[in-house]
């Protein structure tokens, strides 16, 4: 076409445009064409002056930029246009927006360049109706559901975006369900497909997994041999989890495996390998176990080089390592100083390899991270049924400085109070392996609700935390507090344990607690136990000794459906030293952490003429609770239920002179039943209770709101 047949062509168009225009009443279908023309007009090998983004939420303009080469490249081509398209698409398609569309406009700008604008229609993000097992005999779809990476849409899908449909997402998810298998007896279970199909209509995908389990093995004989001279095979024993008789398991013949190399380095054989040789039974479905324990090359780590660390320094992620440049490798040890960094919480991925060094008996240790962001900011707000609505406003940077502090500061309000918390840890003090940390707070708390006067506490304490052994630890503390009472009405009560407004109190309490730790899990643990002891001493004001010891026991009674036994023992005791007595405001304020369904301060005998609760100076505690999935429910709603019973036993009434009533029948007890909701804050838990024949001047109450602890 030539220069004068395309200006005439130009000139029709506009005249017909200008005629057509006002007839159909769309002014804007002008500029429609009009900016298709121009489109039209950028060709091939154009300079790009700018890029732009339209119609993008889920991703913001930057994120897009950093996806196409044309930001890179400032050329226009159809190829690299596809292309970034394409990139773009499958950016989307990842995140869960399966039905987005990308499409291209281009302007040309006055220097002959053109800006080039991407028209992203994301359309509504696809989520996943749900999740099907097939095959699965022995352990239930709804726990092999908790298993999976990938969930089904849910209530909070829009806050956790869980329900995302990803492929390298559903190839992480089959190898989760081989191993849960493969720790709970099945060493042949294979996942033999997980197709997604998606539903046009719905805008989901149904997802269905193949299982084939295999037989179920236990662990027959167990046996240790070795090569080493001097070596103590029988000293080894303790580090063995595969117990004669106990399902089969993967992770704990890991575990074992590398347990027995720890403890032979302990024995002064640090090049000691350890090989399990494993027998398998048929006829008998066990698996018979022998820890091969022999020396191996005597290798040494020449240097530990860490990479991916931009916020963290060097040192927090070497000193988790038991073994430093120089020393002999050992591989377990390396296993167990990457396990310590991810337990660390900093980092959402850990690598470890080795490479060859300088020498034939040199290796270096390359240590990769990626960084997680350990900053939380957080706003809160709940029921109880002590202290009402609550809400709390806190900060916590649990990798202070990339130096591995932590460090945490709160604001809270309840109808009852306010309370003002600031708290700061070292996990290695001076470089040892031992924690300090120092914790300040004020608590002020309002007449009325749950006694006739308020109070305003101000203190702090120092702690130093200590490993003893494995899974034993100490923690030592010593704090200073002072309290002062108001009260309005200021009622007379008999010398020493009168209240009157603006009355104080000092307290000097040096203590200790010992814990023993076994748990699995510390959030919901299945197995395991926890038992801690402590013992206060407190001074200025009084002179009293407070000794409390504490312990649950988890067992899976019913592992394939999720269902967990535990058994929870408490005591605790007062002991008067200074031979003055004991003053209410310091003895065991019991209730429901005692015996659920009574009320805070409900049992126990109360003051006269306030009715306020006087406390006990003894108790003891022991409640059974058994812990359930709720049926028909998406296990990620993160819902469970547990019934229970409680039964505690009181003793001792401080300021016996102004008791208007007495402890009436020491023994409490209750039944009950709860809903757990595995929340951001925490597992938040309602306890409907039945109480046992109460004393009549007991409070008591049906339902309690409260976050839950181990304890």
């Amino acid at each position: 076409m030539t220069k004068s047949a395309k200006l005439l062509h130009s000139v029709l168009l506009a005249m017909a445009l200008l005629f057509v225009a006002p007839l159909m009443g769309n002014v804007a279908l002008v500029f429609g064409v009009a900016q298709a023309h121009a489109q039209a007009a950028v060709s091939e090998g154009t300079q790009v002056a700018s890029i732009g983004f339209d119609g993008n939420s889920r991703f913001n303009d930057n994120q897009l930029s950093a996806m196409v080469d044309v930001a890179v490249r400032r050329v226009y081509t159809q190829a690299g246009i596809a292309t970034d398209i394409q990139t773009i698409q499958a950016a989307y398609s990842q995140a869960g927006y399966s039905n987005v569309s990308v499409t291209v406009r281009t302007e040309p700008t006055n220097d002959g360049r053109a800006r080039v604008i991407f028209v992203v229609n994301e359309g509504d993000r696809a989520g996943i109706a749900a999740i099907n097992f097939t095959g699965n005999n022995s352990i239930s779809s709804m726990v092999l559901k908790g298993v999976l990476v990938t969930k089904e849409s849910h209530l909070f899908s829009w806050l956790f975006r869980d329900d995302v449909y990803d492929e390298d997402r559903l190839a992480v998810d089959r190898e989760r369900v081989r191993l849960y298998y493969a720790n709970r007896g099945f060493p042949d279970a294979r996942v033999l497909s997980s197709v997604a199909e998606f539903d046009a209509e719905r805008n989901a995908y149904f997802i269905n997994f193949t299982v084939e389990e295999g037989q179920r093995y236990n662990f027959g004989n167990v046996a240790i041999e070795t090569s080493i001279p001097g070596l103590n095979a029988d000293a080894l024993r303790g580090g063995i989890a595969t117990g004669s008789g106990s399902r089969y398991s993967i992770s704990d013949l890991s575990q074992s495996t590398s347990e027995l190399a720890i403890r032979a380095t302990n024995q002064g054989y640090p090049f000691a390998e350890v090989r399990p040789r494993i027998d398998r039974d048929v006829a008998n479905n066990t698996f018979n176990v022998t820890y091969l324990v022999d020396e191996g090359p005597r290798i040494y780590v020449e240097r530990i080089n860490i990479t991916g660390n931009t916020k963290t320094r060097d040192y927090v992620i070497r000193r988790e390592f038991e073994f430093g440049e120089g020393d002999p490798f050992n591989r377990a040890l390396v296993t167990k100083g990457r396990a310590s960094i991810e337990s660390l919480g900093f980092f959402s991925s850990v690598q470890v390899t080795s490479a060859q060094g300088s020498a034939p008996d040199r290796v270096v240790l390359n240590v990769a991270v990626v960084e997680r962001s350990t900053g939380d900011y957080g706003v809160g707000a709940g029921y109880s049924t002590r202290d009402g609505i609550f809400g709390e406003i806190s900060l916590t940077e649990r990798n202070f400085l990339g130096r591995g502090q932590y460090l945490r500061v709160a604001l809270g309000r309840s109808e009852n109070g306010e309370t003002y918390d600031f708290s700061f840890t070292e996990p290695r003090f001076m470089g040892l392996r031992m924690s300090a940390g120092i914790d300040l707070y004020r608590r002020v708390t309002a007449e009325g609700n749950n006694f006739t006067y308020g109070t305003e506490t101000t203190g702090g304490q120092l702690r130093f935390g200590l490993p003893i052994i494995e899974d034993l630890t100490l923690t030592t503390r010593v704090g200073l507090s002072q309290t002062i009472f108001k009260d309005a009405d200021a009622p007379f009560m008999p010398s020493p344990w009168y209240i009157t407004d603006g009355m104080t109190r000092d307290k000097l309490t040096l203590g200790y607690t010992l814990t023993y730790d076994t748990l699995d899990n510390q959030q919901r643990p299945t197995e395991g136990m926890v038992l801690s002891f402590s013992q206060d001493y407190n001074t200025l004001t009084s002179d009293f000794l407070t000794t409390e010891v504490r312990a649950r026991v988890y067992y899976p009674i019913w592992e394939e459906m999720g269902v967990v036994a535990s058994l929870r023992g408490q005591a605790g005791a007062i002991t008067d030293l200074g031979g003055g007595g004991i003053h209410p405001t310091d003895a065991f304020i019991l209730g429901p952490n005692l015996v659920r369904g009574y009320a805070y301060g409900g049992m126990g005998a109360r003051a006269n003429p306030t009715n306020d609760p006087l406390g006990v100076l003894a108790y003891a505690g022991l409640s059974a609770e058994i812990d359930f999935p709720l049926p028909f429910l998406p296990e990620n709603w993160g819902l469970h239920g547990a019934v229970w019973g409680d039964v505690g036993w009181i003793d001792g009434t401080p300021a016996a002179g102004v008791a208007d009533t007495g402890i009436g029948n020491p023994l409490k007890s209750s039944v009950g039943a709860s809903i757990i909701w595995e929340s951001p804050m925490g597992p938040l838990r309602g306890d409907f209770a039945h109480v046992i024949e109460p004393d009549s001047f007991d409070r008591t109450q049906v339902f309690q709101l409260t976050l839950s602890t181990l304890f």
